[in-house]
């Protein structure tokens, strides 16, 4: 037995599983406009904007010390590097102490882009949710990570970076 939510949003009265999933897709579109927006308009990604401002914010940092802060793959910060690196915004040079590390360095043109670009879409999300009662944030979190365990999502590993196409197919 479907039941039937007792809000009626856009008029419609529509079953609790589908407005769950209405609600998961706007969000899911939403990322990817806004990750679209922001490849476009500044040739760049939300994942690639957080490694610059970790380097940006450290004055140099090695692969391991940005995945570690960015939640990400060595594998996939190198990606990302190598992306920096071919667009001018930072450089690499040799650990003086470790010769086996190398340290990514932000360049002038990389933190004038770190500047004049919006803020990645989740630094959005966190102002707003800062701006709710506590109970109000715990609540959000409690059901969001119902409905990951519902889904069966436990064990995927996610970066807390909302951006869809890069995670996903890896290419950028």
């Amino acid at each position: 037995m479907v039941t039937k939510s007792k809000s009626q949003s856009k008029g419609d009265s529509l079953p609790y599983d589908l407005q769950i999933l209405q609600a998961l897709r706007q969000i899911i579109r939403s990322i990817d406009i806004h990750s679209r927006k922001l490849k476009a308009t500044h040739n760049t990604t939300a994942p690639q904007l957080i490694c610059l401002g970790i380097i940006v914010n450290s004055g140099s940092s090695t692969v391991t010390k940005i995945a570690k802060q960015a939640y990400l793959s060595p594998s996939t910060v190198v990606g990302i590097l190598d992306r920096l690196e071919h667009e001018g915004y930072i450089v690499r040079e040799r650990d003086v102490n470790d010769r086996r590390n190398w340290n990514a360095i932000a360049t002038i043109d990389g933190k004038a882009l770190l500047k004049k670009v919006p803020s990645p879409l989740q630094e959005d999300l966190l102002k707003a949710l800062q701006e709710l009662p506590d109970h109000e944030q715990a609540n959000i979190t409690a059901s969001l990570l119902k409905i990951v365990n519902l889904m069966g999502a436990d064990s995927i590993e996610a970066a807390p970076i909302l951006e869809t196409a890069e995670i996903i197919s890896g290419k950028k």
